[in-house]
């Protein structure tokens, strides 16, 4: 079984990630969200499966220094969508993707969703 992990190089949850990844010899792909962008339809995807709540990261700097008009688009899935492709540090990392379905984030919690999808 395959695994992609999407995130930023520089994020420490998503170089944990991919040391716990290696640790666990599990074979995975790492796809940084700047230099290989998911399309428009894999994100449509991510937002369908987890929602704006859960895949944009509200906490961060990114979504602080955005307008309230701006923050308001992610009230739509359009919006957020159009937040998300403008603004890749927006989404909450690091997203797995395993046979086609999504989880993110690498807390206890989040490896306990990932550890359930690993097991098909």
């Amino acid at each position: 079984m395959s695994v992609e992990l999407w995130g930023l190089k520089n994020c420490d949850a998503c170089k944990k990630a991919l040391k716990w990844l290696e640790a666990e010899s599990l074979e995975h792909k790492f796809h940084d969200l700047r230099k290989d962008p998911p399309n428009g339809e894999r994100l449509a995807h991510w937002l369908e499966a987890l929602g704006s709540d859960k895949l944009l990261n509200r906490r961060g700097t990114t979504w602080r220094k955005l307008e309230a008009d701006q923050q308001a688009l992610a009230e739509t899935e359009a919006g957020a969508l159009s937040l998300i492709t403008e603004h890749d540090a927006l989404m909450k990392r690091p997203i797995w993707e395993v046979s086609g379905q999504v989880t993110v984030g690498f807390a206890k919690t989040d490896l306990e969703n990932l550890q359930a999808l690993l097991k098909g």
